[in-house]
């Protein structure tokens, strides 16, 4: 009984931690343009190197 006193605040805390990291990812746009990202992988003209 006592290892549930540790395992629920922990799985608590990781769960809000997932939670942030999901708005986190929401507010710097990290979803804006799924359908072009997978246009783009599928172009035979696609180059993995970064324009410069």
């Amino acid at each position: 009984m006592n290892i549930l006193a540790m395992l629920i605040p922990i799985s608590l805390l990781l769960g809000g931690l997932g939670l942030v990291a999901f708005f986190w990812s929401l507010r710097n746009r990290q979803y804006e343009d799924p359908e072009g990202d997978a246009r783009r992988i599928l172009n035979p003209d696609y180059d993995e190197a970064p324009k410069e």
